[in-house]
């Protein structure tokens, strides 16, 4: 525990396996905990708001998805690319491609903010047949696409560190970020001495304000201290081949959260269309289970570190035995925590919301999701793993199939069409989940993800 909290310097690609999988895991599992203690925050303090601000944030956080795609495909890319390079034992390479990344960042937040100030009040308008969700909420909404760089860069300097096997520094960047963001919450949202309140949107304000200096501190990691990769301004020079492979590395990771985030776009949609208190009980009971989700992301992503060195170093069967390993850890505990929410959904709905069609929607939402946790455990880290080791189409056909083919329409079906109303887009999400998890599985076993260039 001390060695995994304090970032000792490690050889993953030697020794114990499972040792390596708690030294990396703990600090992710940290480090993802803090992400979505983010989204507990932010609904805990809205929530004293209104059902409007609540389905203000849900439908807002439904289309940051597609900022958080870009954010996550390109740190799934830089995970992939420097953990190869670490496993080489080329770490001057490593930081070269870890620069490109900052690049990239840059020009994608220019592109995303530009849009997201102008259009953030026809979003809402469009996600919610209640007008009075855009009224009260467009100005959060604007806030976070327009202020996006704080988001794609605390993903993307984090997926340096993890394929760097520094999961500790990631770790810390996010806790200054929530500490600032738990902090300055209330402050802007209720009002504190000079500052006015500012009701929704000073969410946006927070938690802006929190991820800036999370990333202050990667920054300050990357350039100052440089424990395992160090970078120099030189290195942000555009360097059009190494891009070239970032880029197609991300573009297969990019899209699979693309996919599954356009995906839950339109669950938001189907539920948006049965009333604002649905909609407000999911965004409830959907940042409950993105504090169990995440954590396990954590665990996915330490796989994906294994494989991707294990691989640069010519220890594929490591590699292979390091995924498995992961995925038998994670299956026992995200089995636990399902048990845990079937039992206990209303207690843990009810400390957001007292009212009783939102808070009934959730219960409902967070019991039924519950049901296909062992598949989630298994899925996420099979699929992560895949990706550490650069083969990021594979999993993205995955996504592709069982949330486009069989998670949308099932749902169109279920809720809208078999009157199951919210039921039918719960139930869903969990027989598309599990038929993707046992797929992603199958495909892991038949190996050829072992040959994946980088």
């Amino acid at each position: 525990m001390r060695e995994a909290i304090n970032g000792e310097e490690q050889n993953f690609t030697t020794g114990s396996i499972d040792r390596a999988i708690v030294l990396l895991s703990i600090p992710m599992i940290l480090e993802m905990a803090m992400e979505s203690l983010f989204a507990i925050v932010d609904a805990f303090f809205v929530s004293q708001i209104g059902v409007e601000a609540v389905a203000t944030v849900g439908i807002t956080e439904s289309v940051l998805t597609l900022v958080y795609s870009l954010a996550i495909g390109l740190s799934s890319a830089a995970t992939a690319m420097v953990a190869r390079r670490i496993g080489e034992g080329d770490r001057d390479a490593a930081a070269k491609a870890g620069a490109q990344v900052i690049v990239v960042a840059l020009v994608l937040s220019v592109l995303i903010a530009i849009p997201g100030y102008f259009y953030a009040d026809r979003i809402l308008q469009l996600m919610s047949a209640d007008q009075t969700v855009s009224r009260v909420g467009h100005q959060f909404t604007r806030i976070l696409l327009t202020c996006n760089l704080p988001i794609l860069l605390l993903w993307m300097l984090n997926g340096i560190f993890r394929g760097a096997g520094d999961a500790a520094t990631a770790m810390r960047a996010l806790w200054i970020a929530n500490l600032v963001n738990i902090v300055l919450c209330p402050i802007f949202i209720f009002g504190f001495g000079p500052i006015p309140a500012m009701g929704v949107a000073g969410s946006a304000v927070a938690t802006t304000i929190g991820r800036s200096a999370g990333v202050c501190y990667q920054l300050w990691n990357l350039f100052k201290v440089g424990r395992i990769i160090r970078l120099k301004m030189d290195m942000l020079r555009p360097k059009w081949s190494v891009i070239g492979t970032l880029i197609r590395v991300a573009s297969g990771s990019t899209g699979q959260y693309l996919i599954a985030s356009a995906s839950w776009i339109f669950m938001m949609y189907i539920l948006g269309q049965i009333s604002k208190d649905v909609v407000a009980g999911y965004t409830i009971a959907i940042r409950i289970v993105v504090f169990t989700i995440l954590p396990s992301w954590g665990m996915a992503n330490a796989a994906a570190t294994l494989v991707g060195q294990n691989l640069g170093a010519g220890h594929p069967e490591r590699a292979e035995k390091s995924a498995w390993r992961a995925g038998i850890f994670n299956m026992v505990f995200m089995g636990f925590v399902g048990i845990v929410y079937l039992i206990f959904a209303p207690t843990f709905i009810s400390l957001f919301t007292s009212e009783p069609e939102a808070a009934n929607a959730g219960a409902l939402a967070l019991r039924i999701l519950a049901g296909g946790y062992v598949f989630y455990g298994w899925g996420m880290i099979i699929a992560q793993a895949i990706n550490g080791a650069g083969d990021t189409f594979t999993p993205t056909m995955l996504n592709f199939v069982f949330f486009w083919l069989v998670e949308t329409p099932l749902a169109w079906l279920l809720a809208l069409h078999l009157n199951w109303g919210q039921t039918g887009v719960y139930w869903s999400i969990v027989i598309a989940e599990s038929l993707m998890a046992m797929a992603a599985i199958w495909v892991f076993k038949k190996g050829k993800w072992k040959e994946a260039k980088v």
